[in-house]
């Protein structure tokens, strides 16, 4: 199988278009998250006038739209998750440009931009499921304009944790082997990584933790399926599973005082377009000052004694 390929992307659309209907169920989940993204917008100054929606389930464009941006294009993976967000806000039909935007159907690996359309691109939660990450940031800054500003947050390590290792032991027991049924995370730690090797100028990672707590398992394993983010992992076991692994990985996730409560862990990134105006690293070798002096010591040179 492909290194690059981890995920198959026909099951995600499917699961996509599945939800379609049911998106809705976790919606203030969606909206809490969208939130606390685009509330990053209130760092800066700058007033963007082309945006661009990636995989936003109905949430993110209304809030732009609210912003003052006046052009926002939405893309979705899966046409019918659009049209249902689409219902939702009242927008024009599918790929029809309106006062408002565009909605597009399109892949987060092969984004069908020209480059520089957009001056704001913002994916809420969206891109967990791609393949080629690292080549899928690279297009995103290439449909930015210079000075444009791309901003995400996608699930970090850690999150779902307690339910994979109860998926896990579950299933060992039963078959006496481990499939993969949650989606591998990236880590905090790649973040500014990732961004920097696409290209971006100013790059910057970091981390929000959103709380959910659930009565019961069933809760969270129905809100999954319901926002379309059942296991899409290709390496994972395709047969049926045992009637037993739900209830047994159930039984053994861990209980807070209101029941379950796994942790979203959100990896924010934070990453424009290089242009000239942007700040610059200083030359080596072109500081005036001295660090010695600005901490009141005295400078050394490397392996130099005290007194020596």
């Amino acid at each position: 199988m492909d290194a690059m390929r981890v995920f198959d992307r026909a099951l995600v659309r499917r699961r996509r278009d599945r939800a379609a209907g049911t998106v809705g169920r976790v919606a203030p989940v969606l909206e809490d998250c969208a939130d606390r993204l685009l509330d990053r917008l209130d760092d800066t100054t700058r007033r963007f006038k082309r945006a661009l929606d990636l995989g936003g389930r109905g949430v993110v464009a209304p809030r732009l739209r609210a912003r003052g941006i006046p052009f926002v294009v939405s893309m979705d993976l899966s046409a019918a998750m659009l049209r249902a967000g689409m219902r939702e806000a009242g927008g024009e039909s599918l790929s029809v440009a309106g006062d408002e935007g565009l909605s597009v159907a399109g892949d987060e690996e092969f984004l069908p931009f020209a480059p520089g359309s957009f001056d704001l691109i913002v994916a809420s939660v969206s891109l967990h499921w791609v393949n080629d990450l690292p080549g899928a940031l690279i297009q995103i800054r290439q449909a930015l304009a210079p000075d444009g500003l791309f901003i995400a947050s996608l699930p970090a390590l850690g999150t779902l944790q307690p339910l994979r290792d109860a998926l896990g032991q579950a299933e060992a027991t039963l078959r006496g082997g481990i499939s993969p049924r949650v989606s591998p995370f990236p880590e905090l730690r790649d973040g500014a990584g990732l961004l920097q090797r696409a290209g971006f100028a100013l790059p910057v990672a970091d981390l929000e933790n959103v709380a959910l707590a659930y009565r019961t398992a069933l809760g969270l394993f129905e809100d999954l399926r319901a926002a379309g983010e059942a296991n899409a992992v290709l390496a994972a076991d395709r047969r049926v599973p045992p009637r037993a692994l739900l209830p047994m990985a159930a039984a053994s996730l861990p209980k807070g005082p209101e029941g379950i409560d796994p942790v979203l862990r959100l990896m924010v990134l934070t990453g424009w377009s290089p242009h000239e105006s942007q700040q610059q690293p200083a030359r080596p070798g072109s500081a005036t000052h001295r660090l010695a002096d600005a901490l009141g010591t005295v400078e050394r040179k490397t392996g130099e004694r005290p007194g020596g």
